[in-house]
């Protein structure tokens, strides 16, 4: 299925049913007197989280949602039927904003998460409601109020434990494919992955935790430029960030400006991002002329967290799990 991480929708909530003018009328009663049913109120249009759910790729399609009307009231003091509700199902980590206005409505976090948007409108009230006793004979009801018309966008932003980051080509879909059950497209040209991947690991200890591949970001990214821009805020709620480097290329220098790159990326898009907790990794250590590089680089930036791993054939990526396991643990 496509990933579709934005989508802009309308939403009705249902108008409230008339209540009814009406008259008793039976044989060998004379005025029988008022007996006009209130109107059925309008359905709710209702948010909920689907776990289920992964995009919101189906608000693409269905641009308007809409709640069922009540029905108007009868004689012989019959009520009219409520509409039905509209329930929405959306992923989870979706935020709702009035499209008109910008202003955030909810975010939908948690697993029991359930929102009215838009409330249905109350059936209007029959005659009977009225009489009383200077006014016996009320001829009049009133009509049902009407419902609410939303603009919603809607944003979905991965909830993930930990977030991978890096350059394109860096070996972050190899990881997560060596970690978890997530099959991405694995290839050795930029830019395979094209939309955020999330897997879920179960480490020896502790307890499963969420992973996000995010496409390669490149410098500029937090103005624009490649792919990354559009999930920069994908990472925004990870606990901790993977840092991943490759350290196999020709410029002994690379890995140390590939770190400043990407860092220097999330500070400019979001000062709270660039201050998450990070664990470098320098990948792909499997191939030649790798050791100097890494202990260079481990050298450069003493007091980080540096793990040298190949997630080609596996090579270090358990000790990984287990201090991603134990900093979630702690945090």
């Amino acid at each position: 299925m496509k990933f579709v991480d934005e989508a802009i929708i309308t939403v009705k909530s249902g108008d409230g049913g008339r209540g009814c003018t009406s008259f008793r009328r039976e044989r060998y009663i004379e005025r029988g007197g008022p007996d006009g049913g209130d109107g059925g109120d309008g359905g709710h249009v209702i948010l909920r989280i689907d776990q289920s759910k992964r995009t919101l790729y189906d608000y693409r399609r269905q641009k308007l949602l809409k709640a069922q009307n009540g029905t108007p009231g009868q004689g012989k003091q019959k009520h009219g039927r409520n509409g039905s509700d509209c329930t929405i199902a959306l992923p989870p980590g979706t935020i709702v904003t009035n499209a008109d206005t910008n202003e955030i409505i909810v975010d939908l976090t948690n697993t029991e998460d359930e929102y009215i948007i838009a409330r249905g409108g109350m059936g209007g009230r029959g005659n009977k409601r009225f009489a009383s006793a200077t006014n016996r004979a009320p001829r009049y009801s009133q009509p049902g109020m009407p419902g609410i018309e939303l603009n919603l966008k809607l944003e979905l932003k991965l909830l993930a434990d930990v977030g991978l980051v890096g350059l394109p080509n860096a070996g972050k879909s190899t990881l997560i494919s060596h970690i978890s059950a997530a099959r991405p497209k694995i290839a050795d040209y930029p830019f395979t992955t094209l939309t955020p991947i999330l897997g879920m690991v179960d480490p020896p200890f502790g307890e499963p935790f969420a992973v996000a591949d995010i496409p390669g970001l490149i410098e500029g990214a937090h103005e624009g430029t490649g792919l990354g821009i559009s999930f920069l805020k994908h990472i925004e709620r990870t606990g901790i960030l993977v840092h991943m480097i490759d350290v196999s290329g020709v410029d002994p220098d690379f890995p140390l400006k590939s770190f400043s790159l990407i860092n220097n990326e999330l500070s400019r898009y979001s000062k709270a991002l660039s201050a998450k907790a990070q664990i470098v990794v320098l990948n792909k250590i499997d191939l030649p002329d790798t050791k100097e590089k890494v202990k260079a680089f481990k050298n450069a930036l003493k007091g980080i967290k540096v793990l040298a791993l190949s997630a080609a054939t596996g090579k270090g990526v358990k000790e990984l799990v287990k201090l991603l396991s134990s900093r979630l643990t702690k945090s």
